[in-house]
């Protein structure tokens, strides 16, 4: 099933089709994605995973920006979206990345009704760590040997996540919303 586009204040989310991998792969590349990603897995960007959902990050103008993903769990009592992404070296520390986070969740939460979002960068990530709690993710433990880099050492990751209440409330959700994500 194909997904409307996510629109967001500057950025267009659209789940990824196969004449974006071109670019995507080339972004993924790059040496300012790659030490953070390392080589593309053969079927990049898409997995046999019902519950992960590739999307191509475009800049206003159109241009293929990166790639933002998500995975949903749909166990009912672990329920939860993880999300991942990577922008082009030429539209990093733009706001592109930032704003492409705020659209993703904004559709996770009001669309697909999810209330807890989890993203695990790279601890050593500090660009990256700073954007995400900017944005409301908050630090919960660092992973241990986590990910292994490109020169095939094991490094730990950041395991942050954005809790969000549902307007008027959820039984059992907590209310410490961070309301920079979705305000």
């Amino acid at each position: 099933m194909t997904r409307p586009e996510l629109l967001g204040r500057h950025v267009v989310l659209r789940e990824t089709r196969r004449e974006d991998v071109v670019t995507l792969r080339a972004q993924l590349l790059t040496p300012e994605v790659a030490r953070w990603w390392g080589p593309p897995w053969p079927q990049f960007p898409f997995e046999d995973d019902e519950h992960h959902t590739p999307f191509t990050i475009f800049a206003r103008d159109g241009e293929i920006a990166g790639l933002i993903q998500s995975y949903e769990e749909p166990e009912p009592a672990f329920r939860h979206a993880t999300i991942d992404l990577f922008v082009g070296p030429a539209f990093q520390r733009r706001g592109v990345g930032t704003d492409a986070i705020r659209t993703l969740v904004r559709h996770l939460v009001d669309d697909r009704g999810h209330h807890r979002i989890t993203i695990d960068p790279a601890a050593a990530n500090a660009v990256a760590v700073r954007c995400y709690a900017a944005l409301g993710f908050r630090p919960v433990g660092t992973l241990r040997a986590y990910w292994r880099d490109p020169a095939g050492v094991w490094r730990d990751g950041l395991l942050m996540e954005l809790i969000v209440t549902p307007p008027g409330g959820a039984p059992g959700v907590p209310g410490d919303d961070p309301p920079s994500v979705l305000g």
